[in-house]
């Protein structure tokens, strides 16, 4: 298997980490690529015609693209319990699209800044989407770090890629204050192996 990705996407770490997590790191070449909408240099829109990572090129020529449906993919291939089974699984489901919603608007933030034309940028359509990760951020403080210290799902794996992201990119935002028990948590699971084989660098 391909999986087109880049070594600063949260959405493409994500995944990786699952191929780890998994044991199939071995059995998946990982394509670094480039671009954007702008240029979209050598994203795959072969593979994927919306020029976005991460894809999957599958052993059997089947294309899979948008890192839930990889990793859901890859899981039922290898550990399918990192999607909790019965009624826990909504609230996998839920945290994964919490962390994933971060990720989005965290992107975004960087994209307004590196394409558009200084003056050009809306500093309010910045902040609003900075708002988003608050908001966010305070819900898991509130309500999920115990599912975060539970056995390893998606969620939490989403999550930890969406910090990871934060700090590489937002970091001068200090998304740590006010939140000891999310920033204990992240602590912790940065030091996963998974975590640090993946770990981006600008």
């Amino acid at each position: 298997m391909r999986l087109f990705s880049s070594p600063t996407t949260p959405f493409g770490r994500k995944a990786t980490v699952v191929l780890h997590e998994t044991g199939l790191i071995d059995r998946v070449e990982v394509v670094h690529v480039a671009g954007n909408a702008v240029d979209p240099g050598t994203m795959p829109i072969n593979v994927n015609p919306l020029g976005k990572v991460p894809a999957l090129l599958c052993d059997d020529g089947r294309t899979i693209y948008d890192s839930v449906v990889i990793c859901r993919y890859l899981a039922e291939l290898a550990m399918p319990q990192l999607y909790r089974a019965g009624p826990d699984l909504w609230d996998c489901l839920t945290l994964e699209a919490t962390a994933d919603g971060i990720m989005d608007a965290g992107v975004l933030m960087v994209y307004e800044a590196r394409l558009r034309p200084e003056a050009m940028r809306f500093a309010p359509w910045v902040e609003g989407q900075w708002s988003k990760i608050v908001r966010a951020l305070d819900v898991v403080e509130q309500q999920w770090v115990h599912h975060l210290n539970g056995p390893l799902d998606i969620g939490q794996i989403a999550m930890g890629c969406a910090l990871g992201h934060l700090d590489l990119r937002h970091d001068v935002r200090r998304w740590r204050d006010g939140r000891p028990k999310l920033t204990h948590w992240w602590e912790g699971f940065a030091e996963r192996p998974s975590m640090v084989a993946t770990r981006p660098v600008l």
